[in-house]
């Protein structure tokens, strides 16, 4: 699933909900579906309810955790109903869509996550999430059927693509330009943001660290550990960067286990 955008549905409880879901995206060209942990899949309820995008169905990947699902993607954008302990930025449906549109062009893997009908995202899934975003909806009555959240996103999606092509939005100017000196040069892996596997191994080891030196002197690290995720997802760092802030980090740790502390 390299490139591209990919809708990942997360614990998704009615499998009808995953049929229409396939559908709405179909309706606007996307393809790419990842089911994380399904109640019900697969279900004859999701192929019925699926009409003529049974197709996509067919080529979903079910995966256990929302980490396995967008490890290899840039950017991740999760919909989300109300407003949650995890701070994070936020947007609207046209402007997340020109956000992922963008990622898309310069070759890069997406996601648009999607969460439970019930409950949405648990704040850990969240906390693997670039950003999110907010349908606005009715305040009064804003409870919307997940496919039918699909579908606004998707429309959007739709919508960044046609602009792109008629010159008037993201797409319309080459996404990565080639070294003017080289104009056969493969693109550099480098020059692009870390992926969030590869942010997820930093923090990892970043917490480590933190707990070797005992920065959090006995408290609960949730708080200091939401912020500083939250400021490296969004400084969005690329992976030679990662390297020499886990260098950093590394060497730190052999000093410490170093009896001279050289």
């Amino acid at each position: 699933m390299a490139g591209g955008l990919r809708v990942v549905l997360v614990g998704t409880q009615h499998p009808g909900n995953i049929g229409s879901a396939a559908r709405a995206m179909k309706t606007m060209g996307l393809h790419q579906l990842v089911l994380v942990a399904p109640e019900r899949f697969p279900d004859p309820d999701a192929w019925a309810l699926a009409a003529g995008a049974v197709d996509v169905l067919d080529a979903a990947r079910i995966v256990p955790t929302l980490a396995d699902a967008v490890a290899d993607c840039q950017l991740v954008l999760a919909t989300t109903a109300r407003r949650r302990s995890v701070p994070m930025p936020e947007f609207d449906p046209r402007t997340a869509a020109g956000q992922l549109r963008g990622e898309v062009e310069a070759g890069a893997a997406a996601a648009l996550v999607f969460g439970r009908e019930r409950t949405g995202l648990e704040n850990e899934e969240l906390q693997l999430c670039h950003g999110a975003i907010r349908i606005p909806a009715n305040p009064d009555y804003s409870s919307l059927n997940l496919a039918a959240a699909v579908q606004i996103l998707a429309y959007e999606w739709r919508l960044s693509g046609l602009a792109a092509a008629s010159g008037g939005g993201p797409g319309s100017e080459p996404a990565t330009a080639l070294p003017a000196d080289d104009p056969g040069a493969a693109p550099d892996p480098d020059d692009r943001p870390a992926s969030h596997a590869e942010l997820e191994g930093f923090f990892g080891h970043l917490a480590a660290l933190l707990e070797q030196i005992d920065f959090h002197k006995g408290k609960a690290p949730d708080m200091v550990t939401q912020r500083l995720r939250r400021l490296f997802l969004r400084a969005r760092p690329d992976p030679r960067e990662l390297r020499i802030l886990r260098g950093i980090l590394s060497d730190t740790q052999r000093q410490l286990r170093s009896p001279t502390g050289q």
